[in-house]
């Protein structure tokens, strides 16, 4: 079990955002070499014509050699764009602009090159899609499916530890269904654990919020949570956040939540029974999906507008995912790892709770002790590997 973290104190200088402007950081290796590669798996995965054969091979171009356009005078979202930072981030480098802002600026300019908001054949085809729905249909979905039966047999609150742990995990949600000793999830690799915390926001029962991340594998732990909650009555009314369009490879649309709810209604065993309350649940809006245009903003979540500011102080308890949108939640920034959650996590609407496996740098909530630990074993690759996790929690103010 992780240390106690640092109680809260007084709000603290926000340090500065991180920039991919430095070779051999994580952040430069995304925008150098992994855009490139999503631009070459796309390219692959559909038959895509000349034009847009052009179109990406120029982004990659620019992406990496080139600095931020301004984009076409006819695009829908060219105003929101330019609200978003566009206009003053036109015309330098990709590396020497907040990085949280030139990730999001790629996959905007990638469905641009494709063809997604442009009327015409491949307007509104998510270029992800065939990725989304392999990872959905795989094998391992199967097995993880097959889990359930099992875990049906357990108490209610043997069943909650095991839903909460494997909508943390995402695709190794399989270590959150296995509730052995020799298989369930190691405690070691949990840095920050609030879980008792997060239940303790569920009692009394109100509306839950979670924010979803990614689409297949990774949604399916998540709807299975909500479901559990839902039918224990732990939660009144849920509402789940996606994002409008394709985003980061793999983030859930309203598209990918559909394909999860039916792959649920589809298969064998207990999954079967989760995929009907989950289908009922949105047929009488105790489940309602909701897509709001800031769940694509190059911006953290202190940057969110009234409406869905208003909206997210509604919720008994809002359960943010993955690593996306724990940068938003928190602030893309180069925080000292102790940081209280508590205090970067103040001006949330309403009681936040993170569940995320550890994909990039940035990092708040920890034990001086449980820093200390990683930094030896590992220096500094337990900040990216995806082999650690954590359960933060901020409750009422």
């Amino acid at each position: 079990m992780p240390d106690t973290p640092p109680v809260p104190s007084a709000p603290v200088p926000a340090p500065p955002v991180l920039l991919a402007d430095e070779p051999g950081t994580f952040p430069h290796g995304v925008l150098a070499e992994r855009h490139p590669a999503i631009v070459r798996q796309v390219r692959e995965a559909f038959p895509y014509g000349p034009a847009q054969h052009r179109a990406l091979d120029a982004l990659v171009e620019n992406c990496t050699e080139g600095v931020i356009e301004p984009l076409p005078a006819d695009a829908p979202d060219r105003d929101r764009w330019a609200a978003w930072g566009a206009d003053t981030y036109t015309g330098r480098s990709w590396f020497d602009v907040p990085w949280l802002w030139s990730e999001s600026w790629f996959y905007r300019r990638l469905l641009g090159a494709v063809g997604y908001f442009e009327p015409g054949p491949w307007q509104g085809i998510d270029p992800f899609r065939p990725f989304k729905l392999a990872e959905l249909h795989a094998p391992e979905t199967d097995e993880e499916l097959a889990a359930l039966d099992a875990l049906d047999a357990r108490p209610a609150e043997d069943r909650t530890a095991a839903l909460l742990h494997g909508s943390l995990w995402g695709n190794r949600a399989d270590l959150g269904f296995r509730l052995s000793a020799d298989a369930g999830t190691p405690v070691a690799a949990l840095v920050a654990d609030d879980s008792a915390e997060l239940e303790a926001l569920l009692d009394p029962p109100g509306t839950l919020f979670l924010v979803a991340d990614n689409a297949g594998r990774e949604l399916i732990p998540d709807l299975l949570l909500i479901a559990h909650l839902l039918t224990l009555g732990r939660v009144d009314r849920a509402v789940l956040h996606v994002k409008p369009y394709p985003y980061y490879v793999s983030d859930a649309t309203t598209a990918d939540v559909v394909d999860a709810v039916r792959r649920l209604t589809r298969a064998p065993g207990a999954a079967a029974g989760y995929g009907r309350t989950l289908w009922s649940a949105m047929a009488d809006g105790t489940l309602t999906v909701r897509a709001h245009p800031f769940s694509c903003a190059p911006l953290p979540y202190a940057s969110m507008p009234g409406d869905l500011r208003a909206e997210l102080a509604e919720a008994s308890l809002t359960v943010v995912k993955g690593d996306l949108n724990y940068r938003r939640l928190v602030g893309d920034r180069r925080w000292p790892a102790t940081t209280p959650f508590a205090d970067v996590t103040a001006g949330f609407p309403s009681p936040v709770a993170a569940l995320r496996t550890l994909k990039s740098d940035v990092i708040v909530g920890l034990a001086p002790a449980t820093e200390a630990a990683l930094v030896e074993a590992e220096g500094q690759r337990w900040r990216t590997g995806g082999t650690h996790a954590l359960i933060q929690v901020r409750g009422p103010k």
